[in-house]
């Protein structure tokens, strides 16, 4: 079993031909993803006794991601964008974000887990942030964690706050993923490789395996301890960015579990993945986030679009004789 611990909520954009309403949520995306890939996944979130909260309840099972916890009281957290006639858009956000009683739950939910995954605003935001970070704290001895810190200024205004954050469960992580972006506001003035192979180093011998950084169009970049790989993004026409880095995250866990790498029995083997195993998680997860952006919305591909993906790859990348 896999699980996913954060955010789920509602986009509406509002613009002045009409509304629309999308479920987002960093976490979410990153459930979905795995599970499309063929994965047993579950999804430890909220959303409320509404009719945004069915919206999420409904997507997340319509890829067969699990629910070991139902609706609460509080309203579904929305995300609200006013997009004017030139395109230009202002958010305004209506979140809540706590897990009361996770923390009593989690040797029933965590007991057959193999790898944990959270970030975003569900490691930043009280208070349930706290309740994550036991979580992860929890889940440690046993699971292979990740994290992804998907920076949310506007969110989390305070860059040294949400850095100080951000450490904590680097820390605690395997495996951690962050955009150059990412990096850039958290560490400003630094560049955001140098600030990833710090990162490789919180934690000494019990710290991350494998930091990546995504990097938009340039591609992905990562480090493990048996050196650095990058790989390049593939041309694609862009429908839109909406959920890319999150199918890229899901892709780069899917990959892990598919070389058995999972669980923190694996963890020695995990850190000593050589360049080219990095390398071909990077191809595995950029290809992933090229089908992403090919079409509207964060809509992930399943492992049969993602097979064909590479398929293709390979016939171009190693021509027959």
């Amino acid at each position: 079993m896999l699980t996913v611990i954060g955010e789920g909520l509602v986009d509406v954009v509002q613009r002045s031909s009409g509304i629309e309403a999308h479920v987002g949520g960093s976490p979410l995306n990153v459930a979905v993803g795995l599970a499309r890939l063929g994965h047993p996944v579950q999804f430890v979130g909220r959303y409320g006794r509404d009719a945004y909260g069915e919206s999420v309840a409904a997507h997340l099972r319509a890829s067969s991601v699990m629910l070991p916890q139902g609706p609460d009281g509080l309203p579904t957290s929305v995300a609200t964008a006013l997009v004017d006639d030139d395109g230009s858009a202002t958010y305004t956000f209506d979140l809540a974000w706590e897990l009361p009683g996770l923390r009593e739950r989690l040797p029933f939910m965590l007991q057959a887990n193999t790898l944990l995954h959270t970030g975003s605003i569900a490691t930043m935001l009280a208070p349930g942030a706290a309740e994550v970070l036991a979580a992860v704290e929890y889940a440690h001895p046993a699971s292979t964690i990740s994290f992804d810190p998907n920076c949310r200024p506007s969110i989390i205004t305070d860059a040294d706050y949400a850095r100080r954050q951000a450490e904590k469960f680097v820390t605690l992580s395997d495996i951690v993923k962050a955009s150059d972006e990412d990096l850039a506001w958290l560490y400003p003035g630094v560049d955001p490789l140098e600030s990833a192979r710090r990162w490789l180093t919180l934690g000494g011998a019990e710290g991350p395996a494998m930091v990546v950084v995504t990097r938009g169009a340039a591609g992905p970049w990562g480090i493990t301890a048996a050196g650095e790989a990058e790989f390049a993004a593939p041309r694609v026409e862009v429908a839109d960015t909406v959920g890319a880095g999150d199918s890229f995250m899901a892709a780069l866990l899917s990959g892990v579990v598919d070389r058995g790498l999972n669980g923190a029995q694996n963890r020695a083997d995990l850190r000593a993945l050589p360049a080219e195993g990095l390398t071909a998680l990077l191809a595995h997860a950029t290809r992933a986030a090229a089908v992403t952006v090919s079409r509207a919305g964060a809509n992930p591909p399943t492992r049969a679009e993602l097979n064909r993906v590479e398929a293709d790859a390979e016939e171009v990348e190693v021509p027959t004789t």
